[in-house]
């Protein structure tokens, strides 16, 4: 009988070896999102995106065999909560983070940096492509100064009048609203444009009459918006209602699929800077996006978060392939990324190089017709040195 029990417990304690040897095995991954905060209206798509291709990935073999655990937080967009929950996910020895906006990305940026963390955030500022200043910060769509230059860009090309336009730049009083501008005012100068005054309009602004009566009498052509999608429906309407002629084009995180239902029609003709394509295209990726949402339809919010963890697995693969996954390891990984394919679903393939954390140069010139997102084109801006971090 204690020759059982003795083997009994032997065996008990081999499965519990076993199961901690599984478990040590699983690489640890943090994700900090904005679920219910003042950015949760576009927060919440894209952090589903990102684990939704996580559990695909898990259910696919995972990196090579591990699985990535990946739990989520949502810190509300509040930057103290994500700093709290950064140092819990330091202790448990993640190798990286998901993460969010301006607010976690730009107080944890120097620490990730001290850790050897990547950060992979949806904080699409150009200084954070700069690795001279900012080595383990990355993301995977145009900066808002690229998208910024695209669209003044294309707006310049299809301008047919001999005089120089006129352009606004509307704006929350945010880091997120504010990186774009003076590298966006440089280049509008540089095209020809006549720069006006600012206009600034709160993430949580539920009208902005003063604001566009402003924009009318200086005459605006075109007019930047800088904020996220309820504020700029809260712009598009009252511009509608006080009869502007002036032409919107709005930052990656403005405007979306909800927004002809947000702005109530106002929305037509507007265009917006995408870092990624519409559900349903005609593209590669799309078939596996398509069956892992059940064919029900994302914003494109999402499709960059699932691209964001799809970069991130890729990253993995190959340093789990070279022998170690940790935050050094995975750093190199993603920096030895050149030309990576993600099916069509950026506007162009993502590279990274020890020296620029830029993904790529290309924005797609989205516009508003009759309620749906419709492509007018692709526009590729040079890689300028001296555009790195501005």
């Amino acid at each position: 009988m204690k020759k059982t029990i003795r083997i009994a417990a032997m065996a008990a304690g081999v499965a519990m070896l076993l199961s901690g040897i599984a478990f040590s095995a699983d690489i640890k991954v943090g994700h900090l999102a904005d679920l219910t905060g003042p950015t949760g209206e576009v927060g919440k798509s894209y952090a589903q995106g990102v684990q939704d291709y996580k559990e695909w990935v898990n259910a696919h073999g995972g990196i090579n065999g591990k699985k990535v655990d990946m739990p989520m937080f949502d810190y509300a967009y509040d930057k103290n909560k994500a700093v709290n929950q950064y140092k819990k996910y330091k202790e448990e020895g993640v190798v990286a983070i998901q993460g969010w906006g301006s607010g976690d990305t730009e107080a944890l940026s120097k620490t990730t940096g001290d850790d050897k963390i990547p950060y992979i955030s949806a904080s699409y500022s150009a200084h954070l492509t700069d690795p001279a200043k900012t080595p383990y910060n990355f993301f995977c769509a145009p900066d808002y100064t690229t998208g910024l230059r695209a669209g003044l860009k294309y707006l310049k090309d299809n301008w047919k009048e001999k005089r120089a336009p006129k352009v606004v730049f509307i704006y929350p009083n945010v880091p997120y609203g504010i990186a774009p501008i003076k590298g966006g005012k440089e280049y509008a100068k540089e095209l020809g444009y006549e720069v006006l005054s600012d206009e600034i309009v709160d993430l949580k602004a539920i009208e902005a009459n003063s604001q566009m009566l402003s924009v009318k009498n200086k005459g605006a052509d075109f007019a930047w918006v800088g904020g996220t999608t309820n504020s700029t429906a809260v712009i598009l309407k009252d511009a509608k209602k006080l009869g502007l002629s002036t032409r919107f084009f709005i930052n990656i995180w403005g405007a979306d699929e909800t927004t002809p239902k947000l702005a109530g029609g106002a929305e037509e003709g507007a265009l917006v800077m995408t870092g990624s394509t519409v559900y349903g295209s005609n593209v590669p990726g799309m078939k596996q996006l398509m069956e892992i949402t059940k064919n029900q339809p994302q914003v494109t919010h999402y499709i960059r978060g699932y691209v964001s963890m799809m970069v991130l697995t890729e990253a993995l693969k190959r340093a789990d392939k070279a022998g170690k996954i940790d935050g050094p390891s995975v750093k190199a990984a993603l920096e030895t990324l050149k030309d990576f394919d993600t099916g069509g679903l950026t506007p162009a393939k993502i590279t990274f190089t020890p020296a620029d954390h830029r993904p790529s140069m290309t924005v797609n010139i989205m516009e508003f017709q009759k309620g749906k997102m419709v492509l007018r084109q692709s526009i590729e801006l040079p890689r300028k040195a001296e555009w790195l971090g501005l």
